[in-house]
């Protein structure tokens, strides 16, 4: 092998991050745009470009890979997004998934009445008398506490009517409830085991902020793993360990997450247990990323009540039937993208230039490698196709074939992309038969034979 390398030394790493940074870089390297900007916007609603749903894809990918095909207790489905609104009367969502709401009695602009007396808390007398003398961001009087339900509302046949009211699901858990029989009698499991699923859901939230942290389309990842009571908190222990095991594959940084849990008065009433797994974004205060809750009986309670099915589970081992208990694994896969940016992220000086660089894992950068011929001339278009056509044949990974700008300013656009490799073919390259291979992180560059470039890029 005949490779020769150039280190580019004198690389200082100086990484300031914060919203606004990254929501300019996601919309101008095209990972997300604002749904329906044309038509000035609609808030709580995002659209992933060309590099967001690689991104997002990759991080789909790697999550089924890890926590349902590499766990042989676990399987998934994929749930529809209407339900019988039954499912949700019997959940507890269409009474009891409210929000706290308080309205500007001028401008009638809406706001969640939590977050204006900053506690967390859906207590209406404690939040009317924290609000009391509390004026609204415009400075006016509040009206009273209410409260607000977050499922969207639609129809589903002919007729608008009581009867025709169906539910855009609040969250992914309902279907595999729903199935949770259908499941123990077809894919041959016996409890203890899981059903995970990866899906869109809708919450109407009063006030989405934050770009796509707090949105009212979103996708969660969702695992519910059905277990013996005594052995719940085992299985809630080991889901803490494995994601954090994912975490470090993924490249998420240790030092900005943490394990909260949540006291009894934080949690659900149901909830014997329950742990927020949260990520300092930006530097700042920690935010909920996701959690695993120990939810007891109470979902196959309720469920086997309203459909007057047994759901209870038959153990030959102990000769008994009992209702298994639910750990809930979570994690909202916006919140989980926007996390990965923001640890990705970096600003280094090189030479007194400065380099924004996006240092994804391998496995989850949207593009694994690009080709980029050093001019547009024929003769070296055409072995840089080549090297471009054998590459997507063999490896099944996103490669980009670019050839306009100076190849430094493809350098500097593939380091905001995130791109772990760059593959420059030269007009050495139609005489030694190599190529110079660019290394994200370090920039070291390398000349490779390009029979060898495959093994060389290995990911």
């Amino acid at each position: 092998m005949n490779r020769v390398s150039v280190i580019i030394e004198g690389i200082m790493s100086e990484t300031q991050t914060n919203l606004e940074t990254l929501a300019n870089l996601a919309k101008r390297r095209g990972f997300v745009f604002q749904a329906s900007e044309l038509y000035g916007g609609i808030a709580g609603f995002w659209d992933y470009g060309p590099y967001g749903v690689e991104l997002m894809n990759n991080l789909k990918a790697s999550w089924w890979q890890f926590f349902i095909r590499r766990q042989p207790d676990v399987v998934g489905i994929d749930g529809a997004i209407i339900q019988s609104p039954k499912l949700w009367k019997a959940s507890g969502h269409v009474d009891g998934f409210n929000d706290p709401l308080v309205e500007d009695i001028v401008t009638h602009k809406r706001y969640r009445a939590d977050h204006l007396a900053g506690v967390d808390s859906n207590d209406i007398a404690k939040l009317t008398e924290l609000l009391k003398d509390k004026k609204s961001p415009d400075g006016n009087a509040l009206g009273p506490v209410r409260t607000f339900n977050m499922m969207f509302k639609t129809f589903v046949g002919a007729l608008e009517d009581e009867e025709s009211t169906a539910y855009l699901r609040p969250e992914t858990a309902g279907a595999i409830f729903a199935n949770y029989k259908n499941v123990l009698d077809t894919a041959r499991v016996k409890v203890p085991f899981g059903i995970g699923q990866i899906g869109k859901a809708f919450r109407n939230e009063i006030s989405p902020r934050d770009f796509i942290f707090r949105v009212r389309e979103l996708e969660q990842f969702e695992i519910e793993y059905f277990t013996a009571p005594e052995q719940a908190e085992e299985v809630l222990t080991r889901y803490r360990n494995l994601y954090d095991e994912w975490f470090a594959q993924i490249g998420l940084d240790k030092s900005k997450l943490e394990w909260r849990q949540l006291d009894p008065e934080s949690r659900a009433h149901y909830s014997a247990d329950n742990w927020d797994i949260e990520y300092k974004y930006f530097g700042g205060e920690p935010k909920e990323l996701g959690g695993i809750a120990n939810r007891t009986d109470y979902d196959l309670s309720h469920h086997g009540e309203a459909s007057g099915r047994d759901l209870r589970y038959f153990d030959p081992e102990r000769g008994e039937h009992f209702l298994p208990h639910v750990i809930e694994p979570t994690m909202g896969a916006g919140r989980l993208l926007l996390a990965v940016l923001d640890s990705a992220y970096h600003e280094e000086e090189v030479k007194g230039e400065k380099r924004i660089v996006l240092k994804f894992a391998p496995e989850i950068a949207p593009v694994k490698v690009a080709i980029l011929p050093l001019s547009k001339k024929p003769e070296l278009s055409s072995l840089a196709r080549k090297v471009y056509n054998d590459l997507v044949r063999s490896t099944g990974y996103n490669i980009e074939y670019d050839e306009t700008q100076s190849i430094g300013k493809r350098y500097r656009r593939q380091d905001e992309i995130g791109t772990p490799y760059c593959v420059t073919v030269d007009f050495d390259s139609l005489e030694d038969g190599c190529v110079t291979v660019r290394n994200r992180d370090s920039m070291e560059q390398t000349r490779v034979k390009i029979e060898e470039l495959l093994q060389h890029i290995a990911l």
